[in-house]
């Protein structure tokens, strides 16, 4: 089974790259993030056509996440537990009928730091470790993947300098990372690449940055170890990143068996 992860950065402004995609590269079940759509106006009929399950939790012009399967979806969650006043649209999860559980997640930027945007993402994090751990009680195989907004290592910055004082790298992001890592959980992309620098799977828009190499790896992929003993591979797929009027992000892959 093979599973990715796409910060798409706008369904409706990147249609013809995620149509290319789920075409030319038909993973059975894609997490996507920043779809910036509300649930009314998705484009469902794009990503149904092709045979694809679609659950989503949309939010109108902001932050957004959807699971598109081509295995029947079950036990739908919107939402991460642990707040009922955070209306952001960040988290979703569901279970496949042989017991796969999947969750896609766009987790919060927290820029500028320190600040309440950052006061946000720690916040979210903390919740995000205690859903978790209730998941991980269960011991079945996991995948908990999306846009983590999270350089883990100096490895994972083609400048990690230039990055010390982001929300994304800074120490108490990374140390939060840590801690959900720390739960039992696996970076699928690490285990397969454990060396930096590199991949990376993200390259800002300005000043040339894809050009340059000048990337980041904010898109992980965490595996539980039921699902960790099922990796057969995992990868970045860097291509899309280079296609016409482009996300932002790059996919990221892991392959299981069954």
């Amino acid at each position: 089974m093979r599973i990715a992860s796409f910060n798409i950065n706008g369904i409706k402004a990147r249609a013809a790259v995620l149509e290319r995609w789920l075409d030319e590269s038909a993973p059975d079940i894609a997490l996507l993030q920043e779809v910036k759509s509300s649930d009314e106006t998705f484009p469902r009929d794009l990503i149904e056509k092709r045979g694809y399950h679609l659950e989503t939790h949309g939010q109108k012009g902001f932050n957004g996440v959807a699971i598109a399967s081509k295995h029947k979806l079950e036990n739908v969650r919107r939402g991460l537990p642990g707040d009922d006043d955070d209306t952001q649209a960040r988290w979703i999860e569901a279970r496949l009928g042989n017991g796969l559980h999947v969750c896609g997640l766009y987790l919060p930027n927290g820029n500028p730091a320190p600040g309440p945007k950052f006061d946000y993402k720690l916040a979210w994090m903390e919740r995000l470790h205690r859903h978790l751990q209730t998941l991980l009680a269960e011991e079945r195989p996991l995948v908990v993947a999306g846009d983590y907004n999270v350089i883990p290592q100096r490895a994972d910055a083609a400048r990690p300098d230039a990055w010390i004082d982001d929300a994304l790298f800074r120490s108490e992001s990374r140390a939060a990372f840590r801690r959900i890592e720390a739960l039992g959980l696996y970076d699928a992309i690490r285990l397969r690449h454990p060396r930096g620098p590199g991949p990376f799977t993200f390259w800002d828009y300005q000043a040339g940055a894809r050009a340059r190499g000048d990337g980041i790896r904010i898109d992980h992929l965490l595996l539980s170890p039921q699902a960790a003993d099922r990796l057969q591979d995992a990868w970045v797929e860097d291509a899309p990143r280079d296609w016409e009027k482009p996300s932002d992000h790059t996919p990221v892959w892991v392959e299981l068996a069954p």
